[in-house]
Order: structure tokens, then sequence, then C-alpha cells
């Protein structure tokens, strides 16, 4: 900061020809201006210029390093005048973590009206399930499933995961629709693995204020989320899946939920970001945004599509 101040004091003093006027613009006195000169000269070991009592005149070294410290300084002009436009103007690219299953279903639909509106943002998008350092990777907002714990991150909660047993119609046609818990045993199924523990998704059904463990005999293990809502929709079993999973194919008659929502206080969709404080317009709008149209579809930080289509009678089996 003192070097910068030197520069402009170095500038300034050359633009007007004196002490004086340099110490009145400034407020400081003549001899301040001289004295932060001299440490200048002192600091580069040169003489930038010749003093008499007259005039002030440049040397061939401080000639050189006018043209120097003016281009610093308008650089650094330039640089601030950036910062300040993002901060009022989404600009720039915005780097945006997303996990597969939710990103692909929720979020990528709403990008294009996004790029709409805000034609000056470049998205940059990373799809993956496992964690990721926002900081390391210059990430500007990650959404993830389940908190993480991670106290210098902003978390926001998007919504619930609300999850429920789900199978197609023409599966419920040929295998009947189970009734009871122990049904739920003698059927079909398509589990899901988690890719990096290698645990098998535990399955339970709320039976009398406690949670009945169902072991069934399976057709078909995966990783992954898509192709566990897939293959249910193609009537191969029942799957238990996430709401976020199954909303597109029960909008399109595909599945159907067969149970009631099962929910796990600690277990939501939330978006991270690093601070609240000298926001980018650009991260912003979109969290804005993503919100927004989150909530027009009926996922809000307490509800989803799912809880509330299931208060409506015959959603649901009588199990």
């Amino acid at each position: 900061m003192d070097k910068l101040n030197l520069l402009q004091l170095f500038v300034s003093l050359v633009e007007h020809g004196s002490f004086v006027a340099v110490a009145n613009q400034s407020g400081q006195s003549p001899s301040t201006i001289s004295k932060a000169i001299t440490r200048l000269e002192k600091s580069l070991g040169v003489r930038l210029l010749h003093r008499t009592t007259r005039q002030l005149q440049l040397t061939e070294a401080g000639a050189n390093y006018l043209q120097t410290a003016r281009e610093v300084l308008a650089l650094l002009k330039n640089g601030e005048a950036q910062l300040a436009q993002s901060s009022i103007a989404p600009t720039g690219t915005l780097k945006v973590s997303l996990p597969l299953s939710f990103g692909q279903h929720y979020v990528v639909p709403l990008l294009p009206e996004f790029c709409q509106r805000y034609p000056d943002i470049k998205l940059d998008l990373s799809f993956s399930d496992e964690y990721t350092d926002i900081v390391e990777g210059g990430i500007d907002i990650a959404v993830r499933s389940g908190k993480l714990n991670d106290s210098s991150l902003i978390a926001r909660r998007l919504c619930p995961i609300d999850t429920g047993m789900f199978a197609s119609p023409s599966y419920l046609a040929q295998f009947g629709r189970p009734n009871s818990p122990e049904q739920l045993n003698q059927h079909r199924w398509i589990l899901y693995r988690f890719r990096q523990s290698g645990r098998i998704l535990g399955i339970s059904y709320p039976q009398n204020a406690q949670a009945a463990e169902i072991q069934p005999d399976y057709q078909i293990i995966v990783d992954n989320g898509y192709a566990l809502a897939q293959l249910a929709s193609q009537g191969v079993g029942i799957a238990l899946m996430p709401h976020y999973l199954a909303r597109d194919f029960v909008k399109e008659g595909k599945l159907t939920l067969i149970s009631p929502p099962q929910r796990t206080p600690d277990q939501a969709v939330y978006l991270y970001y690093l601070s609240r404080d000298y926001m980018p317009m650009k991260v912003k709008v979109f969290i804005e945004y993503l919100v927004q149209m989150l909530e027009e579809q009926g996922e809000t930080a307490h509800s989803s599509w799912m809880t509330s289509r299931a208060t409506r009678p015959s959603e649901h089996s009588s199990l």
C-alpha cells in the first residue's frame, strides 16, 4: 500500500509540476511530499527527478519509471472497475458442482431459461455425487444431497429428501399391489448400492410408529440412481428411491407410489457457497433463480412434491 501511494504521488507530482500543487491537492505539506519521493528513489536506487528552486525535471530513469507507474495505476483502476461491475451486474463464469441425479432431473431443465435471462453468465457445470472441496476446486456454488460438516460454508436448504417405494403400472398389473410388509418381502426388488462404501440401501416400512424392516429377494442391484428408476419404470421390480428420482417417471405415468413417504430429518438437498459478504451478482442471481423455480415446482425447504401429493386420497396403498 505504501508503494502504491508513492506511485500515485510521483505521477501526480509530474503532472502538476510542483510539490506545492500536489501538497494542496492531497492536504499534505510540501516537505512531506518531498520526503515521500526521496523514499521512493531510495527504494529504487535511482534518481527520478532533478530538483531546483524553480522547477522539477525528470531524469531518464524517471521518464521510464513514469510510464511503468501509469500502466500499473491504469491496470489497478481497470481491475477495480471490473470488480465493481461484477458486484452489480451478473457477468462472468459461474462454476457449479451438482449431484448426478438431482442435478440432471431438477437443475439442468431449468438452465435454458436461466441462460436466456443472463446471457453474460457462462456456466461451468460438473456432476458428481462425491465430496468436492469448493475452495480448492474454485467452485462458486455446490448442490449436495445431505448436509456437509463444514462450518466455513454457507448452507441453504433447498428441499427435504423424501423417499418412497415405487413400481410401474405394468408390474403391479402382473404381480399385484402389496398390501402388507410381509407381501413386500415376496416381491421382486431393484436394490441400490452406495458406490463409495458398497453398502446396500436398507429398506424399511413405517408401521404403528415403528419401522418394519424388509429383507426382500432382489432381481438387480445397481449403483446408479437413474438406472434404478429406469429399471423400475420398465417393470423389473419395486424400488425405494428419493422423490427427485421418481418425479418425472410419475408424471409420465411410468411409476406409481405404493407407500407413504418417508423422511429422515437431517437428510435434505442443500446449496453451498462461500460467503454472504461481497457476493458476486452472478452467484446471487443463480441462487435466487434456482430457489424460485424449485418452489414453483413444489420443492421448498420443508416439503417436496411427494409429501404434498401423498396427502391426497388414494395416492398409495393401505400398507
